[in-house]
């Protein structure tokens, strides 16, 4: 393998150093200590982890969001030289800090669209894990981008095989993203009346956190990736296509003009899309294991059943709907997945709130930011009134 070499050690800011994605960076970072540096962490809530990571790598900054922790941090931290802040705003402005050469986008929900914005305008690179932050302002985003000269690099897997398997000189006919199907690909519709918050959460083939593990086991997480597909590689909505491939071994397909078809495959570890985004356009050596063919046997493929699993049917209408719909979607979701993790709502009801606010949220055709961050409080406010009549 050509790995490269480069002399520039790259400075990275991990928005959500403590999630799934965050602290498999971190571990990306250290088998790298010749090409990566981390210049700030932040996180939420999760203060002992932070502070562990400081300790760990020492970073220039760390950020909490929860400014209740603050002094826990500082306390924590008084015999290092690291900067130490609290606060949504202080998440945002280490965005703009002038080392950074690489902004992770880890965070989870809507939450992550305001600090990815301001790296935009610093002129920072994206390592675009927050899918969350396409499907609500793509259109935004993909406009600042090229405005400040920013490059959008894809860290969910998926998209990362796309990007992987495009070639400048010949536009996708379309492209297929794959699917492992969760955990209840094989359920009847009465199972899924009953399934259950622990069964839920046990995905087949990725370590996730709850949230993403829960969109993941409603096809909500594919949904949204369809949705980000669809401005990260300039598509149309009839362009994308969904597979359900339970091995998880192809990640993704692209399809061109002439009929052929490119696929990306490898062992279903993120450290590796994480790895490829952080290095582009370079590719690093690595001691992970490596993919034998001959060792996985049958490699299956079927379509979605978009019966069982409408969150994502929802999905491409919001897509083929435009405007604020995808930010509806994602505020409804965020909602339904945070009342079905406290027993507040059963499996299939999900699909149900999610339908009940995109019918009743007011749409905008061509929404500004303001727009965004009304859609997304207003949807919110009617999903949580459709679980009020359930209790």
């Amino acid at each position: 393998m050509n790995s490269g070499t480069s002399d520039h050690i790259k400075e990275i800011v991990i928005l959500g150093s403590t999630g799934s994605i965050g602290t498999q960076a971190l571990e990306v970072i250290s088998e790298h200590p010749d090409e990566f540096r981390v210049y700030a962490l932040t996180a939420n809530n999760s203060v002992e982890l932070l502070i562990k990571q400081a300790r760990t790598f020492e970073p220039e900054v760390v950020v909490i969001a929860n400014t209740q922790y603050l002094p826990r941090l500082r306390e924590a931290l008084k015999d290092l030289p690291i900067k130490v802040y609290a606060g949504a705003d202080a998440v945002e402005q280490v965005c703009e800090s002038g080392p950074v050469d690489i902004v992770l986008t880890a965070m989870v929900g809507y939450s992550g669209l305001r600090p990815t914005l301001r790296a935009i305008k610093a002129g920072k690179n994206i390592a675009l894990a927050n899918k969350e932050t396409m499907v609500v302002a793509g259109e935004i985003i993909n406009e600042l981008a090229r405005k400040h000269q920013v490059a959008i690099l894809p860290v969910d897997s998926e998209h990362s095989a796309i990007f992987q398997c495009l070639e400048f000189a010949n536009p996708p006919e379309k492209i297929i993203l794959t699917a492992s199907g969760g955990p209840f690909r094989k359920f009847s519709m009465e199972e899924l009346k009953t399934v259950s918050r622990e069964q839920a959460l046990k995905h087949p083939n990725w370590a996730m956190g709850d949230k993403i593990t829960i969109d993941s086991a409603t096809m909500m997480n594919k949904g949204f990736e369809v949705i980000e597909a669809k401005w990260l590689f300039g598509l149309l909505p009839e362009q994308i296509e969904v597979v359900v491939h339970p091995q998880s071994i192809v990640h993704s397909m692209v399809q061109f003009r002439d009929g052929s078809v490119k696929a990306q495959l490898g062992l279903p570890d993120m450290k590796l899309p994480i790895l490829y985004a952080l290095s582009y356009p370079l590719r690093r050596e690595t001691r992970y294991p490596r993919l034998d063919i001959t060792e996985i046997g049958c490699l299956e493929f079927e379509k979605p059943d978009l019966n069982k699993f409408r969150n994502l049917a929802l999905a491409y209408t919001a897509m083929e709907t435009g405007g604020n719909m995808p930010c509806i979607l994602n505020a409804a979701n965020e909602v339904a997945v945070d009342a079905f993790l406290h027993g507040r709502i059963a499996f299939l009801q999900m699909s149900d709130l999610l339908e009940f606010t995109m019918e009743k949220a007011e749409f905008f055709k061509c929404p500004d930011y303001e727009a965004y961050t009304i859609s997304d409080q207003r949807a919110r406010l009617i999903a949580q009134a459709y679980l009020d009549k359930l209790s």
